[in-house]
């Protein structure tokens, strides 16, 4: 058993100056744990600077621009997802009054990756279509050979592309040069997309022309083009309706004619109706022909009948 002494509370040296030094301080209770060393601030170490400065430059919108001639800055252009392109085809076939297709749908965000490949299945679908439609139509005919029209899309590729970039690139010169008068204008990346988009509704329009019908091609490519020509009308009237009314409406009317008349063409090249033309009479017909202008038959005398390779009696 412990002696009276052991149980008794005894102050150990620690406390004891503890208490001299600070008579108000409390020693800690038993199971308390005492601060065993002291807060130090330690400083980013080396390389983790660099990956600070980006995320900083990344959540503030402030990244530092790429150069022209690298792939990330181009990268930026093509940064888009599915659902995004699918809001922006359906919003160029639906024009909505009072719906700004650059405001309402590119909202300062304008890709090429949707424009590209617009442009690109409208080249094939124009090239094998326009093949498909002549196979369909002379397949009948007994003479006729088939042999595939390659030809056809370079054609096509020079058409649409080229139009999908010069015709913006004219607009958006001109909105330029009006913007030094104090008119507003869009981007030319801007005003690529939207050119680019309103191709996505002949697409379809390529695609059913196979069907043999010419009321019902002209009636598809008449209800395109008032739809994806109307888009281009509402989203560039807000821009040059400062000017005077002849001026905005010359201008509305070059776009939509434009983008008519590129159908039109589209139409006429590459799914033309073929000429009928008669068989050209073979060189045995020709020549016996001839011959019988330039001879006749003798006749027997008191006869009607002829002797073949004399002249008749006159």
């Amino acid at each position: 058993m412990a002696a009276p002494d052991e149980l008794r509370f005894q102050e150990f040296e620690e406390a004891a100056e503890l208490l001299s030094v600070t008579p108000d301080a409390a020693t800690p209770r038993a199971g308390e744990e005492r601060p065993s060393h002291a807060a130090v601030t330690v400083g980013p170490e080396e390389g983790e600077t660099g990956d600070d400065t980006d995320t900083t430059e990344l959540l503030g919108g402030q990244r530092r621009p790429h150069s022209f001639w690298t792939f990330e800055y181009y990268q930026a252009f093509f940064d888009v997802d599915t659902h995004q392109v699918l809001e922006r085809i359906k919003g160029s076939v639906t024009p909505l009054p009072g719906k700004n297709f650059v405001r309402h749908r590119l909202r300062n965000n304008p890709d090429l990756y949707g424009p590209f490949w617009i442009c690109a299945t409208l080249v094939f679908a124009l090239a094998v279509s326009g093949n498909l439609s002549h196979l369909t139509e002379k397949r009948a005919s007994p003479t006729y050979h088939y042999s595939p029209q390659f030809h056809n899309v370079t054609i096509a590729a020079t058409l649409i592309y080229c139009y999908a970039w010069l015709v913006p690139l004219a607009l958006w010169g001109f909105l330029r040069w009006r913007q030094s008068q104090g008119a507003g204008t869009y981007s030319f990346l801007e005003t690529v997309c939207v050119y680019g988009y309103s191709l996505s509704a002949y697409v379809p329009t390529a695609v059913l022309w196979l069907i043999p019908a010419a009321w019902l091609q002209w009636l598809l490519l008449a209800v395109a083009a008032l739809l994806s020509a109307s888009v281009l009308a509402l989203t560039f009237w807000p821009l040059v309706r400062a000017d005077g009314r002849a001026t905005a409406l010359a201008v509305v009317a070059a776009v939509v004619s434009l983008h008519t008349l590129l159908a039109v063409g589209c139409k006429l090249y590459f799914f033309q109706q073929p000429l009928s033309t008669s068989p050209a009479p073979s060189p045995l017909h020709t020549t016996v022909g001839a011959e019988g202008l330039h001879s006749h038959a003798p006749q027997l005398p008191g006869t009607n009948v002829s002797l073949p390779g004399t002249h008749p009696a006159r």
